[in-house]
């Protein structure tokens, strides 16, 4: 089933966006001297399952903080984020609720930002610390019951990886690692950009469908899968809970119209769960934004984001009425299997989530209850908790990936950050939303809390009751009921319901409840309530 909008393959190209920010931009320093292919580490991998320090269903309806390393905390004064940083900021996110971390990619890259560009996928991104403290991260998240996941990025490498390099140069039998052809056979991406670039001198193409700077990998070659599994295990051998997969709709291309979502795809993905899985309690969710059903099946990902989500409940919450697609979406998506997201590090998923309200804190308020009190995997994106705005000066995903407000005049790091700060710093910041009891801040924080002391919520079925300005719908989990109440219109509203409760019990929220046959409850604009039956 597909209910996005084509605009929505932009997903893939915000990944690995090459555009360049706007302004202004620090430059990072130069890059390491390139690898050699024999410096990588290419052997087979056997499995060893460490210790499990966290429950076997850690995952399961668990809220989950996606970072962006490089963005979040500088601990040793260079302007840029590391392991150490966010290691230090951990009882933050242990006080907001949050029982997992979505690292966006910390391999070596070539790019030095957003990390697609992966030049050695066992090793970690040298500005963001060593192997020793990114093992200390996995240890010190633990040690508070929190998972890891990393990204990975299985599509595509950089044109700098040694692989690709001897792919070129067709040494070491590589040339079979990535996807060439000696003549170009014109395929075009979603925004008709080339896919087939052109080495020279001779007419050498090869495939890369976001930017040339990212060749494909040939994923019909069980060398190439075999790398990836092996580099899977290296990863979850050292205790990382699992993976969170970029852009799986692209692994494999039969054509110039027929790149996307391809069937092949499938029993790659199979295979990727099936040893993620085997790890007990490790944890993957997919990136398919142009069929995130599909990747949510047992038979492929098994867990994919429910894109189509974020865009609806942004509408709904802007427009004072549930949209069509949103019910669309709770009755046909199965949420159990899929991560629920307001907004990422991509800007094909929205804008900052405060400026697309235009600072509506109670729409804000209303998105976020929605997305906290559904199943599946809540996933909040760095900032979110705090209203955090776009990087001054910046546009597109380089505007979405400011440094962490911390506090008013900054807190990120002692010296010129990387990137500028968020625009909104001054009014929204961590400091000030804790200090603050009736802060966006607190309002995750007890929306979280809601969502782990109620297995209903959790984990329960879902229920639709009502559409259109009110929202209402059931959570169920054995004998514990809990009725979820959205009144997204600028209008307060009353609203009868068929269901029986002899004591309900408010839980969050404003507005009035009475019991009987039926249950009668008025909310006011904006409202919610939710209530425990």
């Amino acid at each position: 089933m597909r209910l996005l909008p084509l605009a929505l393959m932009l997903a893939l190209a915000g990944c690995a966006s090459p555009t360049p920010p706007a302004a202004p931009f620090v430059a990072p320093p130069a890059p390491p001297a390139k690898l050699d292919s024999s410096q990588l580490d290419l052997n087979p991998v056997a499995q060893q399952i460490p210790a499990r320090p966290l429950p076997a269903d850690w995952a399961r309806g668990a809220v989950f903080m996606e970072i962006y390393v490089r963005g979040y905390q500088d601990s040793n004064g260079d302007g840029i984020g590391d392991f150490r940083g966010l290691i230090s900021r951990l009882d933050y996110l242990q006080a907001l609720g949050v029982q997992g971390l979505w690292l966006m990619p910390v391999n070596q890259s070539q790019d030095r930002d957003h990390g697609y560009a992966v030049v050695d996928y066992r090793d970690v991104e040298a500005d963001y610390g060593s192997r020793a403290d990114f093992k200390a991260l996995l240890d010190a998240a633990h040690a508070r019951g929190m998972g890891v996941i990393m990204d990975y990025v299985i599509n595509h490498s950089s044109d700098a990886n040694p692989l690709f390099l001897d792919s070129k140069a067709n040494r070491n039998g590589k040339r079979d690692w990535y996807i060439w052809a000696d003549h170009d056979p014109q395929w075009y991406n979603w925004d008709q950009s080339e896919t087939w670039h052109r080495v020279r001198p001779g007419k050498n193409y090869y495939y890369g469908v976001f930017w040339s700077g990212m060749p494909d990998f040939n994923l019909r070659n069980p060398q190439v899968l075999a790398f990836h599994h092996d580099n899977l295990r290296y990863w979850m051998n050292q205790g990382v809970d699992g993976f969170r997969f970029d852009a799986v709709g692209q692994l494999v291309e039969n054509g110039p119209k027929a790149y996307e979502s391809q069937p092949e795809n499938k029993p790659i993905l199979k295979d990727l769960q099936t040893l993620v899985h085997s790890y007990p309690g490790n944890f993957m969710v997919c990136e398919e934004p142009a069929d995130p059903v599909g990747a949510a099946q047992d038979d492929a990902c098994g867990s994919a984001f429910a894109f189509g989500f974020n865009e609806q409940v942004r509408a709904s919450v802007k427009q004072g009425a549930a949209t069509d697609k949103l019910i669309q979406i709770l009755q046909r998506y199965p949420l159990q299997q899929m991560g629920l997201v307001l907004g990422s590090h991509d800007s094909y998923a929205g804008e900052r989530l405060i400026e697309d309200l235009g600072g509506d804190e109670a729409a804000y308020r209303l998105a976020v209850a929605t997305q906290l009190t559904l199943p599946g995997q809540p996933f909040i994106y760095y900032g979110e908790e705090i209203g955090m705005g776009t990087s001054r000066g910046n546009g597109g995903d380089w505007g979405l990936r400011a440094p962490m407000s911390w506090q008013a005049d900054g807190g990120f790091s002692t010296v010129t950050p990387f990137r500028a700060p968020a625009d909104n710093q001054a009014d929204y910041n961590a400091a000030e939303q804790q200090a603050e009891p009736d802060s966006l801040w607190h309002h995750y924080q007890r929306l979280i809390a809601l969502r782990k002391a109620h297995p209903a919520l959790r984990e329960g079925d879902l229920q639709l009751l009502a559409e259109g300005p009110v929202l209402a719908y059931l959570r169920q989990a054995g004998d514990e009921r809990v009725l979820v109440l959205l009144n997204y219109s600028h209008q307060a509203q009353a609203l009868s319901l068929p269901l029986k409760s002899e004591a309900p019990q408010r839980l969050l929220g404003q507005g009035t409840l009475s019991a009987g046959q039926t249950l009668q409850l008025s909310l006011p604009a904006q409202g919610m309530a939710i209530y425990r039956l």
